[in-house]
This record gives structure tokens, sequence and C-alpha cells, in this order.
């Protein structure tokens, strides 16, 4: 492979993770757990794409049915490649380390730029430069946005106590639906200028991930400064506790040495 069309498929995967992990300034996650995220993000790639490969068999991705495209797009595209992300997501939502709304966010695009980065080496070999360029700026893009989406429901759900199941299937279906609608004005053969809309899903998606990592971002920033102001809170306790013990000790030896010196009167 051209070694500048290897780079044009990496490097935008790569920056957008640069960004997300600039982005949570606080309580960062570990370096190793990202690149795990990722490393999983990437090793479904192969067998989310075997899985749409046996739905193309049915036929209805060329079919010149409206609602057979449309099932297609959502269900055998958005949905299967949204689930294989989510279950990814399994791996740090159980830990300790998951432990801020934002770090949703963080974990999902890693594994979704892990994916959109081999897909991108496949569709590099197969179809070259041009096509790369243009999933650098629309493709890779989509995959971090409904990564946005699915990580700021998941992040609600690891802090909620009582909608966990309704924030879990909404971080699902909700970007499972976007990602679907996308795919759907792309494939679809009956007007060119329906394409547009893909664009438009596209610019809709990205703004609604930029408000929705704005408001865990937000609310991370603010629970570690409860975290923080808790601790020095401690720090604090304890030095006045230390302080008091060690002023007592001073008295108690002063008293100590005042018995000994009377005994020795006497």
């Amino acid at each position: 492979m051209n070694p500048f069309l290897l780079i044009l498929a990496i490097v935008p995967g790569l920056l957008i993770c640069y960004l997300i992990f600039r982005a949570d300034r606080y309580d960062k996650e570990p370096k190793l757990m990202m690149l795990a995220a990722f490393v999983l993000g990437a090793l479904i790639t192969y067998p989310t794409m075997k899985v749409e490969a046996f739905a193309s068999t049915l036929g209805w991705e060329d079919s010149t049915n409206f609602i057979k495209i449309f099932v297609f797009s959502v269900v055998f595209v958005g949905l299967i490649e949204e689930a294989f992300k989510f279950l990814c997501l399994a791996f740090p939502y159980f830990r300790k380390e998951f432990n801020e709304p934002l770090d949703g966010i963080v974990y999902a695009v890693f594994i979704a730029m892990g994916f959109a980065t081999v897909e991108n080496l496949l569709y590099a070999d197969r179809f070259g430069i041009q096509t790369i360029a243009l999933r650098g700026l629309t493709a890779v893009p989509a995959h971090a946005a409904f990564a946005v989406i699915m990580g700021y429901y998941v992040g609600l759900a690891k802090m909620s106590k009582t909608k966990k199941v309704q924030y879990l299937l909404m971080g699902l279906l909700i970007p499972a639906f976007v990602h679907g609608l996308y795919d759907f004005f792309i494939l679809q053969p009956y007007y060119e200028w329906l394409m547009s809309f893909a664009s438009l899903v596209l610019i809709a998606s990205l703004y609604f991930a930029y408000k929705l990592s704005l408001k865990h971002i937000q609310t991370s920033t603010r629970i570690s400064e409860e975290k923080a102001a808790a601790a020095l809170a401690l720090a604090a306790e304890a030095q006045h506790a230390n302080e008091e013990a060690t002023g007592q000790d001073m008295i108690d030896e002063i008293f100590k040495e005042m018995r000994a010196s009377k005994e020795e009167e006497e």
C-alpha cells in the first residue's frame, strides 16, 4: 500500500481520539484502557463486515423498494455496526475506571475510531486515495458522532440508579437509527439530490455530538472538582487532627518533665 494512502487512512481516527483524550481534562482514563478500547473496535471490524455481507445476500441493499432499503440501512447496517460497538463498551463499563459520565464518550469514541480506522484501511486497499480522502471528511467523523451519542447515554446509565436500562437502550437504538438514516440517503437509488440529505444528517449528528460532549464535560468537571474539594477537606481535617495530636504530645511531655523534676527535688 502507498505510504501516503496508509497515513491518510489512519490519521483521521487517531486525530479524533486525541481530541477526545484532550477533552477529558481532569480524571483522565488510563492510557492502556483507551488503547484496549481502540483495539477492541479494530477487532470487531471484520466480524461486523461478515455479518453485513451475509445480510446483503437478502438483496435488499440493491432493491428498488423504499421500505426494504430503509430497513436494510437501519437494521443491517446501523444496528449491526452500533451493536458490535455497544458490546465492546461492556469492557470499560463494568470497570472502576469508568467513574464519570464523560468516560462513556471517551471509550465509545476510541472503540468507534478503532473500527473506522480498520474499515478505512480495507477501503484504501480496494478504492484508493479519493475514497479515503472523502471518508476522512465524512464516514470517520460520522462514526465519531454516532459514538458520542452512544457514549453520552451509556455515561448517563452508569451514573443513574433508576434509569440504567432506559439509558442503555437509548445508547444503542438512537445511534443505530441515525447511522442507518445516514446510510439510507447514500444507498437509496431514487434521486441523486437525496444523497445531499446524508450530509445534513452528518452535520446535525456532529452538532448534537458537540453539544452532548459539552454537557458531559461540564458534569464531569463538576464531579472532579467536588472530589478534589472533598479530598482537600479530608486532608485539612487530617492535618488539623495531627496538629492537635502533636500539641497534646508536647503538653504531655512538659508535664512528664515537670513530674520528673519534682521527684528529683523531693
